[in-house]
């Protein structure tokens, strides 16, 4: 019966602790894997043969689904990239060793596009060299939500979600001034938009930022940009805003003095 070893790397989210989570409750669930260990710090922890008995550390339910809400990563993390097997046949000729000496024959490794470029290699490597008696299985988490032959990968929804939230933050700040102002938010995704697009998931009928949503599938024109702004109707909204605010900060001023007054008054008599 041949052990299941699972490893992350890349940045941590919200979903990877959850997915770790899956490959233990599957690996104690089936007949066909003895042990479930996990590779600390990544690829690195396969190379250093730094593993953990995971059936041991989670051998309840209760312990499992505490470490599926668990935030970071568990097992630590890497931003280590593998060399193509021809350059380099002496590193994967060393993790084919370590696995399968600690009798390995399911390798599961979740992160985003340079962990399944990992799983990529090794398995070419294996295919190539007939190795079969040990299996590569890449498990998607990307907050970029850009993996292909994915449609919303493990992690995007809970960075969409704090950008959508960010944004809202931001707005309230931007808008406790009476003063005309542009903020310009940039917000990650390596190649993707996704993350960007998920900005919009900030607007409300009070409130419609961001005004503009430019994505990095297209190439951005400054002077589009410029004339996109000028023409928005959200700028007449943002005039209306300051004029509503400063109303408001008018009917304060009068409310202060009418109190006063009337307290001057009190006093007198």
């Amino acid at each position: 019966m041949k052990n299941m070893l699972v490893a992350q790397s890349g940045g941590p989210s919200a979903a990877i602790n959850a997915t770790i989570t899956g490959v233990i409750d599957a690996g104690i669930a089936s007949d066909q894997v003895g042990h479930v260990y996990g590779a600390r710090n990544g690829i690195k922890g396969v190379l250093n043969e730094n593993f953990v008995n995971l059936d041991e550390v989670c051998d309840t339910k209760e312990k499992r689904d505490l470490l599926s809400v668990t935030p970071a990563a568990a097992l630590g993390s890497c931003r280590w990239k593998l060399k193509d097997p021809k350059e380099n046949a002496e590193e994967f000729e060393e993790i084919i060793r370590i696995l399968r000496k600690n009798n390995i024959g399911y390798f599961v490794y979740t992160g985003g596009n340079d962990s399944m470029d990992t799983v990529y290699k090794l398995s070419i490597y294996c295919k190539e060299n007939n190795i079969d008696d040990i299996k590569v299985m890449g498990a998607p988490k990307t907050i970029d939500n850009d993996l292909g032959e994915t449609d919303h990968c493990p992690g995007f929804g809970s960075a969409a979600k704090f950008i959508a939230t960010a944004f809202t933050e931001i707005a309230c700040d931007c808008f406790v001034y009476d003063v005309p102002s542009v903020t310009i938010v940039e917000v990650m995704g390596r190649n993707a938009g996704w993350l960007t697009a998920s900005s919009a998931l900030a607007r409300t009928e009070e409130r419609r930022v961001p005004q503009l949503i430019y994505l990095c599938e297209k190439v951005f024109d400054e002077e589009k940009f410029i004339e996109e702004f000028k023409n928005s109707p959200n700028v007449e909204f943002l005039k209306e805003d300051i004029k509503r605010k400063k109303a408001l900060e008018k009917l304060v001023e009068i409310t202060k003095f009418e109190t006063k007054k009337a307290e001057e008054t009190k006093e007198d008599k």
